[in-house]
């Protein structure tokens, strides 16, 4: 029997011993992606991971993803590679204010993105994505008073989409999309004048006004895979490149630099590696653990979320 010599066969070796599906985000890695069972964005990932089988997930992805996928599987062990790995998003957002909120505001509905902490979640009545936030707001009558969190700018894209007027917009953001400047965008477009603009609503108004397509990061793979377009200025993550460049091969993909990094990479979705996730599937850690009352708590506005199509 040969020796294994490569950390990805390492990896297949592990999962299968552990009876064990490895879930990504499009944002990882490519030598992860390409390891994975199943690649997507938070939507898709909280569907797979509801109906996962084996013994243990492990999620490629970031914290708050892995908690999702603890509550859809309670009996299940979820690991992840790096337990650091965070969001600006669910930090911009602590539970407690989110509490003194819904005390204060009893009749209000509380839609939380998915980018928050597994306590957030328990405080809210509807969870959504990027995906699906139109969607999950239009389904609230329209006399009740919405709060959205924690994105300020997918808040205003969905209410600019909706037309919703009683609707309070927390003032978190990303530090990728939220970081993305129009003038390098604009400067991008005079460059590549015949490349459609792709935009994840995390970005800002004036980068949503000047694109093409709005969409969450499977949309915009879908959109590029149908067009005929065969060049596109992409405002997302560049992780998703893999994806895109599988979909819609022989067509140019062009990335922005945000003001932060002069890149357009999150550097919580770059803390998993190879090497952590053969650990995490040796070990069984980085554990998410969380208890039985957060779990049902947290269970309800998701299933509500995951049962709007």
């Amino acid at each position: 029997m040969l020796a294994t010599t490569t950390l990805a066969e390492e990896i297949l070796d592990l999962k299968r011993d552990r009876r064990a599906i490895l879930l990504a985000h499009h944002y990882q890695d490519a030598e992860i992606q390409e390891l994975a069972d199943f690649v997507g964005d938070s939507l898709e990932l909280a569907r797979k991971a509801k109906e996962a089988e084996g013994d243990v997930i492990a999620f490629c992805g970031v914290w708050f993803m892995a908690e999702t996928a603890k509550v859809l599987n309670p009996s299940r062990v979820v690991v992840v590679p790096d337990q650091d790995a965070s969001c600006s998003l669910v930090d911009s957002c602590p539970v407690e204010p989110i509490r003194e909120y819904r005390r204060r505001n009893p009749d209000h509905v509380i839609v939380s993105y998915i980018n928050t902490s597994i306590e957030v979640k328990a405080e809210s009545d509807l969870l959504c994505t990027s995906r699906n936030a139109v969607q999950v707001v239009n389904s609230i009558p329209p006399e009740r008073m919405v709060l959205f969190l924690p994105d300020r700018n997918l808040g205003a894209y969905v209410q600019q989409q909706t037309g919703r007027q009683n609707m309070k917009i927390w003032q978190g953001s990303c530090i990728v999309h939220n970081t993305f400047p129009v003038r390098r965008l604009l400067e991008s477009k005079a460059a590549y004048p015949e490349a459609v603009v792709v935009a994840h609503p995390e970005c800002p108004a004036d980068v949503l006004r000047n694109s093409d397509f709005i969409g969450s990061t499977s949309a915009i793979i879908d959109f590029c895979g149908a067009s005929e377009a065969r060049e596109f200025i992409v405002m997302t993550e560049s992780g998703v490149n893999f994806s895109l460049e599988r979909v819609a091969p022989g067509k140019r993909f062009h990335y922005v630099a945000n003001e932060n990094c002069n890149c357009s990479e999150c550097p919580f979705m770059r803390m998993n590696t190879l090497e952590k996730v053969r650990d995490s599937l040796r070990t069984l850690e980085p554990r998410v653990e969380l208890s039985a009352e957060l779990i049902a708590r947290a269970l309800l506005p998701l299933e509500r979320m995951l049962a709007i199509r």
